[in-house]
């Protein structure tokens, strides 16, 4: 127990007095350290407990920010290797949990126990303990408060295709609720001005205003329903909650909008209305230029007609006598306004004075559509002039194609056909721009679609024989440095990164003779040439580095089974030397068959680690230091 305490006041000490010390939230003047691990001060200790305490905290060290962790023991203590590696292993869980006061505690645990001896000075160790732990835990809840507010004072990442994803929880049912009031009451009003619209024009002539307020409020009623389906028992999740208060909002907008519609439009019917005899003198004016437009849009007519069939003015064809209507039903209403506004009915005027002006402006439209067709048709057929440039450039670019005589040969003749007969229909008259134009797009779209594939097939070809031009270059990189490797040091190396090798020169060859006549195939072969010579250094490498390392693994050199033991300096230079001498004693070429020599006194024993270190799979992967010294024995590792 004694040993437990001691251990778990190091470690608590190690790791949060610092911090501690480093607040400013301590009146008191600073405390002076002492060399050792414990400043009593207040006389807590006695002598004896105190020099305990520096003893046992000596024992095991964990530093958390650079997360490393070390524990060690005398030479001449209680603690043998495994009852060392044993406090390492039951520490591990909780250090990569980032639990370090259940590892702690685990490991003081792990620890022998003491004598009786030590029991009676328990008390004078809680004494300091407990207050430590005390601050300990209140430092570390006021910390997480802190990060925790400020994690959610940060402002969430907008979204650009989501103009609410600032906005939070709260702040979007208080706008969901802010918006349904303000569109209730405006539904409200808007009812209201209707109403008085009604009672002022009529119901035909506010017919459509009553239409709009009856959209708006089924908009309204939609967002209300979402309301109370938030507030029934049936709870939603933070989600639903969120996406359906965005909804609310949504629904409300739109219904603003409509009736700000409905506003500009009773806007402008007041104003009518105030000052309707001058309107009315306004729409009499623009009918009668109207009418003089009508009375020249047949002449037009006719003369386009002499140049263009009739499926090119047939969308102008009935307009002189559409207009004609529009302008009969001004003159009706017209003649109401007049009426109206003689009997101070202004307010029924002012829609007349609308219908009017609004029948005028369709015929105005209608003959300036017979007017402008001429114009419209020149530009279409200065398209169709450009298009048949670019087609005779299209037609001279496939022709230079290696497929002009083959595959393409039927698409350059049908859009030379297309051009010439297009050329022709361009000077005669009852022609179509409009259909010219289309044909000519057509032709367009075939030879460009073939001369893309073609161009596609041709950069295709280009892109893989410069692929293969690489691969060839990187195999026959590869190879060369496998040869000179081997060749070098050939006393070391046996028969298998020789095989590679020789497969790697085969397929390098191979592809060479096939890059004339079958690009993907030769592509393949030096691709595998070069994966073979990749196979043949690396496999040179190793047994280079085994025979540098004591032996030869199975490529050495034999004569007639006898096998003879090559003692030499470990240094590079004497393993080079011997892989010379023994490519000498073989002929000066490669390895033989088994065999190999192997140095008799060249066995080295290591002490392999039993540190242990903790954030990887399991203990059995441990990557930690061992140490010993005169004075005890130590582990230590990452974390």
């Amino acid at each position: 127990m004694r040993t437990r305490t001691t251990v778990v006041l190091a470690l608590i000490v190690a790791m949060f007095v610092p911090g501690w010390f480093a607040s400013s939230a301590i009146a008191a003047d600073p405390v002076t350290l002492s060399s050792q691990f414990v400043t009593d001060d207040a006389g807590v200790l006695s002598s004896s407990e105190l020099s305990a305490a520096n003893e046992r905290l000596s024992q095991l060290a964990i530093a958390v920010d650079a997360g490393q962790y070390a524990i060690s023991a005398d030479d001449a203590g209680p603690l043998n290797d495994a009852q060392i590696d044993h406090v390492l292993q039951k520490m591990e869980d909780g250090l990569r949990a980032s639990d370090w006061d259940g590892a702690v505690i685990a490991a003081a645990d792990a620890f022998p126990g003491q004598s009786g001896a030590d029991a009676g000075s328990l008390g004078g160790i809680l004494w300091i303990l407990i207050p430590i732990v005390i601050v300990v835990i209140v430092i570390m809840l006021v910390v997480r408060a802190v990060k925790k507010k400020k994690r959610a004072a940060q402002p969430p990442i907008p979204d650009p295709n989501d103009p609410y994803s600032s906005v939070s929880d709260e702040d979007l049912e208080t706008q969901a609720g802010a918006a349904l009031v303000a569109a209730d009451d405006a539904i409200t009003s808007s009812r209201q001005e209707v109403g008085f619209a009604v009672a002022q024009y009529g119901d035909d002539a506010t017919a459509t205003f009553t239409q709009v307020v009856e959209a708006a409020q089924a908009k309204v009623a939609a967002a209300f329903t979402l309301k109370q389906q938030l507030d029934d028992e049936n709870p939603e999740t933070d989600a639903e909650r969120r996406a359906m208060h965005i909804q609310i909002i949504q629904l409300c907008d739109e219904a603003d909008d409509i009736l700000d519609a409905n506003v500009d439009a009773f806007e402008e019917l007041r104003k009518l209305e105030a000052e309707a005899p001058q309107a009315l003198e306004r729409v009499k004016l623009r009918h009668a230029e109207a009418q003089a437009s009508i009375t020249t849009a047949p002449a037009a007519l006719a003369t386009l007609s002499q140049t263009y069939d009739a499926a090119a003015l047939a969308p102008v064809a009935e307009n002189p006598a559409q207009a004609q209507q529009r302008l009969t039903l001004a003159d009706t209403e017209i003649a109401e306004a007049t009426q109206l506004i003689a009997e101070t009915q202004n307010g029924e005027a002012a829609f007349a004075i609308r219908t009017a002006e609004e029948a005028v402006a369709q015929s105005e439209q209608l003959i300036t559509a017979v007017t402008t067709l001429g114009t419209n048709l020149a530009a279409v057929e200065d398209q169709a002039r450009a298009l048949i440039t670019d087609l005779e450039a299209d037609i001279a670019a496939a022709g230079a194609l290696p497929e002009a005589q083959t595959t393409m040969a039927p698409i350059i003749a049908r859009t030379r056909t297309y051009v010439d007969n297009a050329q022709a229909k361009l000077q005669g008259s009852g022609r179509n721009p409009q259909q010219i134009l289309d044909e000519l797009e057509a032709a367009n779209t075939q030879i460009d679609e073939i001369i893309g594939q073609a161009r596609e097939a041709t950069e295709r070809a280009q892109r893989a024989e410069r692929t293969l031009q690489q691969r060839l270059t990187q195999a026959h990189a590869q190879i060369s440095a496998a040869n000179d490797f081997i060749t070098t040091r050939r006393g070391a190396i046996g028969a298998t990164a020789r095989t590679r090798l020789a497969e790697a020169t085969v397929a390098y060859n191979e592809a060479v003779s096939l890059q004339a006549t079958d690009i993907v195939r030769a592509t393949e072969r030096a691709t595998r040439a070069n994966n073979l010579a990749s196979e043949a250094l690396s496999s040179a490498n190793a047994e280079v580095s085994s025979f540098q390392s004591g032996g030869w693994g199975g490529g050495g050199w034999s004569n007639s089974g006898y096998s003879q033991s090559y003692n030499r300096s470990s240094d590079v230079g004497g393993d080079i030397l011997g892989g010379i001498l023994g490519g000498l004693f073989s002929g000066g070429g490669g390895g033989g068959g088994g065999g190999g020599w192997r140095s008799s006194s060249s066995s080295r024993s290591s002490r392999s680690s039993r540190a242990s270190s903790f954030g990887s799979s399991r203990s059995s992967s441990r990557s930690s230091s061992r140490s010993s010294s005169r004075g005890g024995r130590s582990r230590g590792g990452r974390f």
